[in-house]
């Protein structure tokens, strides 16, 4: 198969119609009953766009960073950066468990932002934090509290903003949410409780970044 091109297909035996970006080991075979399948168009691949270094990001946007604090997920931490580099944040701390961009499986799903985002590895989430409270940050975190504000109502981010995202199971740790200076909370409107991390940062960057 060309490169920068890719086939859909559908299988002679089950049916089932699907995307053959690469040629796997099995070839061209069905990829749930191994039959034989036939093509159906070949398409040009898009792919992501290489960095321009014309773009900037606005001042304002610029000011933002989010911390992954124990985030289990190396494809969640990797969507994540992915989001952040959408949204014009200009670090990603890495804390605790939390895959780092060396990790194959985070730059499966950031798709390059590890190398336009700048980010760190800090063992301790706590301890950072509450050194960047001194020089100045002003510090959210993202989770469902008693302390928690609506994210719709925030009225604005103020320069050197850090935006935590907690642990996809036990949230953001106690103790962060003690330090910081304002929790936010997602409005739900249907019976589930909270997002998939991941979604929940894409939905808080864009009221962060618009504000």
């Amino acid at each position: 198969m060309p490169e920068k091109e890719y086939e859909i297909r559908v299988c002679e035996s089950c049916g089932l119609r699907y995307p053959l970006v690469e040629i796997q080991d099995f070839g061209t075979r069905c990829p749930v009953c191994m039959g034989e399948t036939r093509l159906l168009h070949r398409r040009k691949l898009i792919t992501e766009p290489a960095p321009s270094f014309l773009y900037a990001y606005p001042p304002e946007n610029h000011a933002l960073a989010v911390l992954l604090d124990n985030i289990r997920s190396a494809w969640n931490a990797g969507s994540i950066l992915r989001s952040a580099d959408g949204f014009g944040f200009s670090q990603a701390f890495f804390c605790g468990i939390t895959p780092i961009p060396d990790n194959p499986a985070v730059t499966k799903t950031s798709l390059g932002a590890e190398d336009t985002v700048p980010w760190s590895y800090h063992k301790d989430a706590v301890k950072m934090v509450k050194g960047l409270k001194k020089t100045g940050h002003r510090i959210y975190a993202l989770e469902e509290h008693k302390r928690a504000t609506d994210l719709t109502l925030l009225s604005g981010t103020p320069q050197h903003s850090i935006l935590i995202i907690g642990n996809e199971v036990t949230g953001v740790d106690p103790e962060l949410l003690e330090i910081c200076d304002q929790i936010l909370y997602i409005p739900m409107r249907g019976e589930k409780r909270s997002f998939n991390v991941a979604i929940a940062f894409g939905i808080a960057a864009f009221a962060l970044s618009t504000k």
